[in-house]
């Protein structure tokens, strides 16, 4: 199972390349610079709303969806948009909306974009590609053999369209549209197909061109939760709770049970992972109360979270920068490539989405790690779409890149932790919570809007 995920996280890295050239960005929201003496409150919505800028700004012009990064991927143009990033900038423009860092209708207008266009692009068995081409819609392979559909990153980009089917809620054409879309793209997503003829097990990808050749069995415990949440939930082509039972459980390094730093982490990795563990299938999907036979969501997701920090303070490396207020380990960009950071894979690069996107875990801490990328690292690493995505203090390194599926997760996380927006809206879906009864979870969150 580990060589899965690192073999995930290679492909991943082989694709994220290290080219320069910067895409074409659109006009909009105006970037600002570091302000002084920023209460918590004002300090978030700074964050939040440049950050956004990645997806609104940046965002395709065609489709409306989200590119892949700032700096292009080898050869292939500004035309690469991201399927699973895209499901996180709709997340994320939710959010903005709320906030009315833009209009209402400014996100209706975009979302009805997005959503025509995805009624029309490149799908197999109603799934679709790691990458489409943001013009055409047309699929761009990520890999030799990776030329079909990608099960994961369309649970990604669901987990964003569930969330805006419950969000744009008026009777009006433009958003009945947007609802009548997304329910139709949900119900052309064959999940079953995608068990392999039958087997207790979903499968990553499936291509018209190579089959099941690239043969990646999704197991956990990782990233991949919502995709087993999201094949249950399904109404015309479901998936039976045995393939959760006897497929996504069944690896491993599905059950943990060891203690790191005090802290007792039920399922995983040694030491957690990464973080984006605990982030991406979270994003929607409320861990706050929510249980099954195999552990308490909250506690994995906190502890995992707990030990990458004290890890960090621990530092049993040296590396230059670590401490209290400079943590977070997860896959992104660093001196070499891209990598799967960890605890177990510590390279010395910390990677600001890391700690960011974990506020509703650990916000204290959180809110110690902003301050300080913001105030006394800003110079470094804070441009017109948030905070880069990785830096190394020992390499003198900062990265000049942003990624979408490392942006989306600050700004819908620090959202549900300040509103709960997110997690609320994905929760009331009829459909989710079947298949949450339906896989034998139990959820007692009930999440009050703070506004701060």
């Amino acid at each position: 199972m580990k060589k899965f995920i690192l073999t995930a996280c290679l492909a991943i890295a082989s694709v994220y390349g290290m080219a320069q050239k910067p895409a074409v960005k659109q006009d909009g929201i105006k970037p600002v610079g570091i302000i002084k003496n920023l209460s918590d409150s004002a300090l978030l919505d700074v964050v939040q709303r440049q950050t956004f800028r990645y997806f609104w700004d940046f965002g395709h012009p065609v489709s409306g969806l989200a590119r892949e990064r700032s700096n292009t991927s080898f050869d292939y143009g500004n035309e690469v948009v991201t399927t699973g990033g895209s499901g996180f900038g709709i997340m994320a423009m939710i959010a903005a909306d709320h906030r009315k860092f833009i209009t209402h209708e400014q996100s209706v207008d975009r979302m009805l974009k997005i959503v025509e266009f995805l009624f029309k692009a490149d799908a197999f068995h109603g799934v679709f590609p790691h990458w489409l081409n943001g013009e055409t819609g047309k699929i761009i392979r990520f890999g030799r053999k990776d030329d079909g559909g990608d099960l994961v990153e369309t649970a990604y980009l669901l987990q964003g369209l569930i969330c805006a089917k419950q969000y744009y809620v008026a009777n009006t054409p433009k958003e009945r549209r947007i609802r009548d879309v997304i329910s139709w793209i949900w119900g052309e997503t064959e999940w079953s197909w995608y068990t392999r003829d039958g087997r207790d097990n979903l499968y990553w990808h499936w291509s018209p061109n190579n089959g099941w050749a690239m043969n990646f069995p999704i197991r956990g415990f990782n990233e991949c939760l919502i995709t087993y949440i999201l094949a249950a939930s399904a109404d015309r082509y479901p998936v039976s709770a045995e393939v959760y039972h006897r497929g996504w459980t069944q690896s491993d390094f599905f059950k943990n049970g060891h203690t790191y730093y005090g802290y007792k982490l039920p399922l995983g990795f040694p030491y957690g992972g990464p973080l984006f563990f605990s982030q991406y299938s979270f994003l929607g999907l409320n861990p706050k109360g929510l249980t099954d036979r195999y552990a308490d969501y909250w506690e994995q997701n906190l502890n995992h979270t707990l030990i990458n920090h004290a890890y960090c303070i621990d530092n049993p490396k040296k590396f230059k920068g670590y401490g209290e207020n400079s943590w977070g380990l997860t896959a992104s960009d660093n001196y070499e490539g891209y990598n799967a950071h960890s605890p177990d894979n510590d390279l010395g690069v910390i990677t600001p989405t890391a700690a960011l996107s974990a506020f509703p875990y650990t916000p204290e801490y959180s809110m110690k790690a902003l301050r300080h990328f913001y105030y006394d690292m800003g110079d470094k690493i804070w441009g017109e779409y948030g905070f880069t995505d990785a830096f190394s203090e020992s390499k003198n390194w900062y990265a000049k890149s942003y990624l979408a599926i490392d942006q989306g997760p600050i700004i819908v996380m620090i959202e549900n932790y300040r509103s709960g927006l997110l997690w609320n809206l994905f929760m009331s879906a009829p459909e989710i919570q079947n298949g949450l009864k339906k896989l034998d979870f139990k959820s007692t969150a009930t999440v009050s809007p703070k506004n701060k």
